[in-house]
């Protein structure tokens, strides 16, 4: 008999519950008790659905209050020193004040790194480590979600980050290498191992997900060494969970660890079928990834039964389950909340629950059960009905794309040349001063934004509110002394939400709501078909607030790349051609801005780095049509025009020449929690443009003083020539409140004027 198994769960609830309950505890509106209520509340919500979908073993320990990188090193005492007291006292608030930092009186504690889960739109928290580093088990969270199930009747499997992938996504301190201290970790391991072992877990996921990653000898050594010593000890039966992409290389290496299951990802990678089932031993549990973890719409279940029979034909009567790809952490909750979604499009959709459900038609199909014919014939003419739709496809839109040449990706003079023009046509000081973009959207601009889109405000009376939102914002900007200005978008929900709203090919659920970091959701759009521009979407608010002053205003669009990354993507097409086609529509929209006045635009590509394959040999061709897409977004401006662009949260080290050839005039990247780490990078390679380091994080509740701005800013300036440096914030200001914003930009103009006193007082 083929199981159903499922590899981790979305964990904010279908109507972000968690979001909600987070906040207000935050707020110090409920206790910690009112909280872990709810979290309770949800999980068993989770595991009971997951049963009814016909999921024989759930996992559990999916579930976390923030993240679930940040719970392992929690798990494992892995606590830097500055929360350490903390910890002690109150670990809630610690746990808490590593994701967002801490400031109130007598305690300031910053957050730590934050950085994307390998190629998704999801952040965990980077732990810190350090040679000599000590392990414990703090808590006994995977212990204790393992018995909530049990009380509950259900049996589930536990899950754990690997040991050798925790390694590698933490970063150390003081130059050290991190898997120096995997003889140190292991043991612990073992320990929590043999717990679960005691309370009655059958099976334990391991996720290491980095073996679907190059790796060197020495990350090969240690996953020998760290699954032999596990071996010895007591622990339940280990299914080491990859996904994201094909074992390739590392494929022996995995079927020869002594573990008794092996996940594979075959959504990403179904070519890698034949040689894991030449590679597997007998009797070793396979468990297969047919449903794509990652995406809105209903799988094509006859390839994946094709796939599934052919393991089992190969397998005999080995144990074969069925499962996602990956973690449905990336999906939305539930499909039948969507209410408000045209029939046609439903049709084409599958969120976690509907996923499921495949799954279990997958698996009762494979097992020969009467009645599943009908239903998979009703699978597939729900994709076939998709493809050939009209709505999906727009014969203009793929004749622009096909007619691009290279001169559409090219400005027309070098950034040197271009800087002079731009110098004399905004007067910026050194060190000038701007922010990322968006201002605090309030509960009161929420409210209008929801009342006009519920008919209850008037959209005349809309606008009118707006207008008053964006002067009073250009306000207080000019009274802060910022140099270039930003609009706010008050206007906007979401910086790809936003523009999904007004471009074709583009739909929109209710409630398709996905986890970003902590208690931050996005509602991912779902573009289905070719993707063009039927009106300008930002020039009205640009060119309005640039009328209300003589500084300079800065437009702001969301960069293709990004477009593409954040959206739930069409794959009836390449990515590279919708990315080209939603390029093209930016860059109309680019140039309706400099035809309306405004000197300054940002293109947004915070998505740049996330979108980079996860295997070296695959990152020329999508660096290529990336940079390429950002480039025909750009180009098609004149020399005095100033594109900036904007990234955050990624490693560019080893992209560094792709960022420049981006050939933005000014890009501002997140530096503040890494304390300029980052900037490394723009030094070595001797960064030609202009970079904005952000100097303070955005994403912590914390307002740092102007002597915290001036001392990043100084380390700035130690890398790189004081004439290229731009003075920022690492974010956009949305998710914050008007009083710490005022606090942190001031202190941050303070910064910028203190350092044009250093730099240029000779």
């Amino acid at each position: 008999m083929t199981s159903v198994t499922n590899l981790g769960f979305p964990r904010i609830g279908a109507r972000r519950e968690l979001k909600r309950a987070l906040e207000s505890h935050w707020r110090g509106e409920t206790d910690a008790a009112q909280l872990q209520a709810t979290a309770a509340g949800l999980r068993a919500r989770h595991w009971k659905l997951q049963r009814e979908a016909g999921v024989d073993l759930p996992p559990s320990n999916d579930f976390s209050l923030y993240d679930h990188v940040l719970d392992t090193a929690f798990l494992f005492d892995a606590i830097p020193e500055r929360y350490r007291a903390l910890a002690e006292r109150d670990p809630l608030a610690a746990y808490f004040a590593m994701a967002r930092g801490l400031q109130k009186p007598g305690i300031d504690l910053h957050a730590l790194e934050m950085t994307k889960w390998f190629d998704t739109n999801y952040h965990y928290l980077v732990p810190e480590l350090h040679a000599g580093q000590r392990f414990a088990l703090r808590g006994d969270k995977p212990l204790a979600e393992y018995r909530e199930a049990r009380a509950l009747g259900i049996e589930t499997r536990p899950v754990l980050l690997g040991p050798v992938s925790f390694l590698l996504l933490s970063k150390t301190t003081d130059g050290s290498h991190p898997l120096d201290l995997l003889d140190a970790l292991l043991p612990v391991y073992a320990q929590l191992l043999a717990a679960l072992k005691d309370a009655g877990a059958q099976w334990v996921q391991l996720d290491e997900p980095v073996l679907v990653q190059d790796l060197d000898d020495a990350a090969r050594a240690a996953f020998e060494r760290a699954y032999a010593h596990l071996a010895e000890a007591p622990h339940p039966d280990i299914l080491l969970a990859t996904y994201f992409g094909a074992l390739d290389d590392n494929l022996a290496l995995a079927a020869a660890l002594p573990v008794q299951g092996l996940h594979v990802d075959l959504v990403r990678a179904p070519e890698q079928l034949d040689a894991v089932l030449r590679a597997l031993p007998a009797g070793r549990v396979l468990s297969l990834g047919l449903v794509d973890g990652r995406n809105i719409w209903r799988n094509p279940l006859d390839n994946a039964l094709i796939l599934a029979r052919y393991a089992r034909g190969h397998r005999g009567d080995g144990p074969l389950w069925l499962a996602p790809s990956c973690s449905l952490l990336h999906c939305p909750v539930d499909l039948t909340l969507e209410k408000k979604l045209d029939a046609e499009l439903r049709g084409w959709l599958a969120f976690s629950r509907q996923k499921l459900d495949e799954l279990r038609l997958l698996a009762d199909a494979l097992d020969g059960h009467a009645g599943t014919e009908a239903a998979l014939a009703q699978a597939r003419e729900a994709v076939e009905a998709r493809r050939r739709s009209p709505r999906v496809h727009n014969a203009a839109v793929k004749a622009r794309v096909a007619a691009l040449t290279a001169a559409d990706a090219t400005r027309a003079t070098p950034h040197a040349q271009r800087l002079p023009l731009q110098a004399a046509a905004l007067r910026l000081p050194p060190f000038p001063t701007t922010t990322i973009g968006s201002f605090p959207q309030t509960l009161e601009v929420r409210e209008a934004r929801a009342r006009n889109k519920a008919g209850k405000l008037a959209d005349a009376d809309y606008e009118a509110f707006l207008e008053r939102q964006t002067e009073q914002c250009v306000r207080e900007q000019e009274r802060i002394g910022l140099d270039v200005l930003v609009h706010g978008e008050f206007e906007r929900n979401d910086m790809v939400e936003y523009f999904g709203e007004q471009l074709d090919g583009f739909a929109f659920t209710g409630n398709g709501w996905v986890q970003s970091y902590g208690s931050r959701c996005v509602k991912p759009p779902l573009i289905y078909g070719d993707v063009s521009r039927p009106a300008p979407m930002t020039v009205r608010w640009s060119h309005y607030a640039q009328s209300l002053t003589d500084k300079p205003m800065k437009g702001m669009l969301t960069g293709p790349v990004t477009v593409l990354q954040w959206s739930f993507v069409r794959d009836d097409q390449e990515r590279a051609q919708t990315c080209r086609q939603i390029a093209l529509a930016l860059r109309d929209e680019v140039n309706d801005l400099e035809a309306a006045g405004i000197a300054a635009i940002q293109i947004d590509e915070p998505a740049l780095r996330e979108g980079l394959p996860l295997r070296r040999a695959q990152w020329p061709a999508y660096l290529g049509w990336a940079v390429e897409a950002f480039r025909i977004s750009a180009s098609g401006v004149g020399d005095a025009t100033q594109i900036h662009t904007h990234m955050c949260y990624a490693q560019f080290n080893d992209i560094i020449d792709s960022v420049a050839a981006l050939d933005a005039d000014v890009i501002s990247i997140e530096t503040s929690r890494s304390r300029m780490e980052l900037l490394d990078a723009f030094a070595r390679f001797d960064y030609p443009n202009q970079v904005g380091p952000g100097v303070y994080d955005i994403h912590s509740p914390r307002v740092p003083d102007r002597s915290e701005m001036v001392d990043l800013l100084r380390k700035a300036a130690e890398v790189l020539p004081a004439q290229k440096l731009w003075v920022n914030p690492d974010c956009g200001l949305k998710t914050r409140g008007w009083a710490e914003t005022r606090a942190a930009l001031t202190a941050l103009v303070e910064a910028a004027r203190e350092m044009r006193g250093e730099a240029f007082a000779a």
